[in-house]
């Protein structure tokens, strides 16, 4: 039988609270803090780790949770134990805490298999702009676009990699259009061209920091569901189809987005790397969009139809999760307040 330490404790918790690892977040509640505890040992010690029990599924805690958990398949972080990456113990718990985030992603999205109703709605915008890049290009200010950097820098520092982990999933047509698709935000085999490498360019002419999720400590839960979300698709071959739904709806929205990004970073004089950015993506979602219906969902819904709901799915709670952070960020702005959890520092 496994030997286990309780880690349920609030002076528990302020002591991780109080004493941060290297290189490890401060916990945001009971969650979040087992993982950094348990993060900070060995798996040999066996740290135990509660059950989410009714945790808010979008909530900082439980969102930060899975995050720690899933970066271990990414680059992890400074003196983390490796094996911790396939500690059976860990998977449980994330498997306890992804089933919460899984419910409420159902329960709010209305479903379907209609996977065409979703891509007209996509590629039919609203006609006014109330979104993020609206607000900034008519009445934001250069700190609202540099919180706006670091938020995003959660999800653009590991840019296309969520999705290479439905490669092996697919097969056929479907396989290497995403490829081609991938090898595109990777730079397209040069370096210095990787998108999330652009996105550190982005961040170095914004007077921010660049290293590989800097300011996660600063970063609330609704961006973190958002990178959450292509983690948890991208790690359970289930989920392929709500993946490749997910980049779909990505690639869709992502060249009309950007124009109007470029539009406010003009109008608040951001600096050449930072529209650079952005007019990378113009062009190469343009091409993305439809390489993604046409020759991904397109093949892969012949090849394997009954994933239909599982690519609207993916579809629907991009949507979601993009307006809760979009809602969650403009509401913030509109009340004089900081978007983040702590403020920028470069």
């Amino acid at each position: 039988m496994t030997n286990v330490l309780p880690y349920t404790s609030q002076s528990a918790l302020n002591d991780v609270l109080q004493q941060p690892a290297r290189g490890l977040p401060v916990p945001r509640g009971d969650l979040s803090a087992a993982v950094v505890n348990a993060l900070r040992t060995s798996p040999a010690t066996r740290t135990a780790l509660p059950h989410p029990g009714n945790a808010d599924p979008f909530g900082d805690d439980l969102q930060l949770a899975l995050h720690l958990c899933y970066e271990l398949h990414y680059q992890s972080f400074p003196s983390v134990d490796p094996a911790w990456e396939w500690d059976p113990d860990l998977l449980r718990f994330r498997a306890a805490m992804e089933q919460p985030f899984l419910d409420a992603l159902r329960g709010t999205v209305i479903g379907g298999s209609d996977v065409q109703r979703e891509f007209r709605a996509l590629l039919s915008p609203p006609a006014d702009d109330s979104g993020i890049a609206g607000y900034l290009l008519t009445g934001g200010d250069y700190e609202q676009l540099r919180e706006f950097f670091v938020h995003r820098s959660i999800y653009h520092h590991k840019e296309g990699d969520p999705h290479a982990w439905v490669i092996p999933r697919l097969q056929g047509q479907e396989k290497a259009s995403l490829v081609a698709v991938e090898f595109d935000e990777f730079g397209g085999g040069h370096g210095d061209r990787i998108h999330a490498r652009l996105y550190v360019n982005l961040m170095a002419a914004a007077g921010l920091r660049t290293e590989y999720l800097y300011y996660l400590d600063a970063v609330p839960a609704p961006m973190l569901a958002i990178v959450n979300m292509m983690s948890l698709f991208g790690l359970h071959r289930e989920y392929r189809g709500a993946l490749v739904g997910h980049l779909a709806a990505a690639e869709i929205t992502s060249s009309p987005g950007a124009r109007r990004m470029i539009a406010a970073l003009e109008k608040l004089g951001a600096a050449p790397e930072c529209v650079s950015f952005y007019a990378e993506h113009v062009e190469a979602d343009a091409v993305h969009e439809q390489v993604m219906r046409h020759d991904v969902v397109a093949n892969l819904l012949a090849r394997e139809p009954e994933l239909a709901e599982s690519v609207v799915l993916g579809i629907q709670a991009t949507t979601l999760l993009e307006d809760r952070f979009s809602e969650h960020t403009l509401d913030s702005w509109r009340a004089g307040r900081s978007s983040l959890r702590q403020p920028v520092t470069s």
